[in-house]
Parts: C-alpha cells; structure tokens; sequence
C-alpha cells in the first residue's frame, strides 16, 4: 500500500504532463493565428489574441498552482499568475499604442515570466523532465530583452511572438513527453 506521500509525485507528474500537452496545443494554435493576422497595424483579431495568451498563461498557472499546492514552486506560481495578469492588462492599454508598446510590455513579460519559470522548473528537477522548462525559461528570458530591443526598430513585427510561442510550446511537448516516460520509470 503506497503513502499519500508516496502517490503526490506522481500526482503532480501526471498533471504537469496533461498540462504541458495541454500548453503546447494552445501555443501551436495561437502561433499560427496569430503569424496569419499579424500586421504592422494591430485589428481586433490580434488584439484578442494578443490579450489571450497571457489569459490563458494565468489560467494555466492556476491549474499549476492547484496540483503543485504542497510543493515549494508554489509562491513563484503566484508571481507567474500576477506577471500574467499584469500583462494582460498591460497589452490591453498597449495596443491603443501600437506595435512598439505591445513589444515592449511583451517583451518584459518575457523576461519576467521566463526568470519564474527557470525558478520553478530548477526546484522540480526532482520530477524529472524539467531540463526543457529550465531551457525555455532561460530562452524566454533573452528572447524578452530581443522583443523590447527590436520595438524601435524598422523589424518590429509580432510574428516573433508567433516564433517565441511555437518554441515554448515544443518545450512543453518535450517535458511532457519526458514526465511520461518518468512516470513509467524508463526516463529522467
């Protein structure tokens, strides 16, 4: 007979897992929505999508928050929640201002969440399949500082942000594959 203790682990994992498929399902979708509507002046289908994603991020970081609760990653999956929904708000007031200002706020975004998410995956690693979230997260940090950099500049295009998505939803992908194959004992 296993422990409370025993199955929380595995509890987790398996949340992460269907989560993490969960995330790459939306970044591939949203990416792809939104290098076909990107357009150097921001419509109401960028708009909303462009306010989606961090919605969707706090919301995931919710359903993180519920299965990780007795974990250490939970007070940085608060943070990750706030940037979120800062964000949000953030892209809502920055569209009036066009591409620069979204990029600028995307950017920060990018920065901030990525420095949460290297902080949370490192405190997993015990779970395994982490390395990717270690990866993103890093990336996440530089592609920001590439985002705020590139808002003055004649490139200035939201399909980066299309780019930035689709590769942290391979990150997800390959966690999830990675906490699969923990879960059945064959992978760290």
């Amino acid at each position: 007979m296993t422990t409370s203790t025993e199955q929380r682990p595995a509890t987790i994992s398996t949340a992460l897992r269907n989560l993490y498929l969960v995330r790459f399902g939306f970044a591939v979708v949203w990416a792809a929505l939104l290098a076909l509507t990107a357009s150097p002046t921001i419509g109401a289908v960028t708009t909303v999508l462009l306010l989606l994603y961090p919605t969707f991020d706090l919301a995931a970081a919710v359903v993180d928050h519920r299965a990780s609760r007795a974990s250490r990653p939970a007070p940085l999956l608060l943070v990750n929640m706030g940037l979120s929904l800062l964000t949000a708000v953030g892209l809502a007031v920055a569209v009036g201002s066009g591409l620069r200002g979204v990029l600028v706020v995307w950017g920060v975004w990018a920065v901030t969440a990525g420095a949460v998410q290297l902080a949370v995956a490192i405190t997993r690693r015990s779970l395994g399949g982490q390395w990717a979230m270690i990866l993103s997260g890093g990336i996440s940090v530089l592609a920001g500082t590439g985002f705020v950099l590139q808002s003055g500049g004649p490139s200035a295009s939201l399909v980066g942000l299309a780019g930035y998505a689709t590769l942290g939803g391979v990150f997800f992908l390959v966690s999830a594959v990675r906490l699969h194959r923990v879960s059945k004992g064959s992978d760290r």
